[in-house]
């Protein structure tokens, strides 16, 4: 439980003999907002109440040091490779579940039912994880990474509803969560900017050089990690045309900008799983980008598409998921691309 209208009318759907469980992650101590976050102790007081309202059991389970390690510090080394890591399918595609599965055996429980927007389904022999009904609201991408082994113990009971249903039927129950705002992605920025957060957290201040893709100078920069492929805002130069981010080097400390056709790219591969075997699919590079149809081959360690379309600003760090129709078949870490 979070603490908001999610996951209490998930709580409902599970009924009595449930028991509520709340994550407490570590947030950034200097975070301006972190009062929002999914894992704050306001959270944590939020998921608690909504369980006493309904006489269900509630209990926090203190996960701050072990969320530190396992997605904070990726997060600040991944930038520090020049990757633009996403830490939220890492956290709730592996870590939450694994952490909550666990507390789930010790409980005696024979399932977890979570407020996320995802449905189970079975597909090519076994159960496989697929688009939510709504699609303003599908949260299959921040969950791809989920082994699908542990599907048969996993619950989303709002998988086939909307966002305005959900609220309703909180409101109904008179929950008092019903109109809680959304929290925000990242929870351990708790508001903040992550450049900001960055450079508390071991990425220091360096200046170095901005050149266009001939090596010529255009400008200047106080590090590479502040820069991801496909950035226009912010980069403080002058080329007489709009100017992309195209990527940066770490070695040297220098960013790379060109026009935007420079960021096209239709071949990427990911360290990751394929839990169907696949030869074509619909592939989507980051959270907020459409689905792309590829071709797909298995390889070594993950899988590589080759896109029927160019994709631009395509991230190492970022999650590929390859879907089938509305299945996830695959996921993984983008370890490169070409054009």
């Amino acid at each position: 439980m979070s603490g908001g209208v999610d996951s209490a009318v998930a709580l409902l759907r599970a009924g009595p003999s449930a028991v509520g469980v709340t994550l407490r992650l570590w947030i950034d101590p200097e975070a301006p907002a972190s009062e929002r976050a999914c894992c704050s102790p306001e959270a944590v007081i939020a998921a608690r109440e909504t369980c006493h309202r309904l006489g269900i059991p509630h209990v926090t389970l203190d996960a701050r040091e072990a969320f530190r390690k396992a997605i904070v510090q990726p997060f600040v080394e991944g930038y520090a490779r020049g990757e633009t890591p996403n830490p939220c399918t890492r956290c709730n595609g592996s870590f939450r579940f694994a952490q909550l599965l666990a507390f789930a055996r010790r409980a005696g429980a024979a399932r977890l039912a979570t407020g996320h927007y995802a449905r189970i389904v079975e597909h090519r022999g076994g159960l496989l994880l697929a688009r939510a009904a709504d699609p303003e609201k599908d949260q299959s991408y921040m969950l791809a990474r989920l082994d699908p082994r542990h599907l048969d113990r996993i619950w989303f009971p709002l998988g086939d509803q909307s966002k305005a249903e959900t609220r309703l039927e909180a409101e109904r129950a008179g929950l008092a969560v019903a109109r809680r705002a959304e929290s925000q992605e990242a929870c351990f920025l708790g508001g903040g900017d992550y450049r900001e957060f960055l450079g508390r957290h071991g990425l220091a201040d360096q200046e170095g050089l901005v050149v266009d893709e001939t090596g010529r100078t255009v400008g200047a920069h106080r590090g590479f990690w502040r820069f991801t492929p496909g950035q226009r805002r912010g980069l403080g130069v002058s080329t007489g045309s709009a100017a992309y981010a195209i990527g940066g080097d770490p070695a040297t400390n220098t960013v790379v900008v060109g026009p935007r056709e420079a960021l096209a790219r239709r071949t990427v591969t990911a360290s990751g799983r394929l839990f169907a075997s696949v030869t074509r699919g619909d592939v989507k590079l980051r959270y907020r980008s459409p689905a792309v149809p590829a071709e797909v081959e298995q390889v070594a360690d993950g899988f590589r598409v080759r896109l029927d379309e160019p994709v631009y600003g395509v991230a190492s760090g970022q999650t590929a998921v390859l879907y089938e129709d509305d299945v996830v078949v695959g996921a993984g870490k983008i370890t490169g691309c070409a054009a």
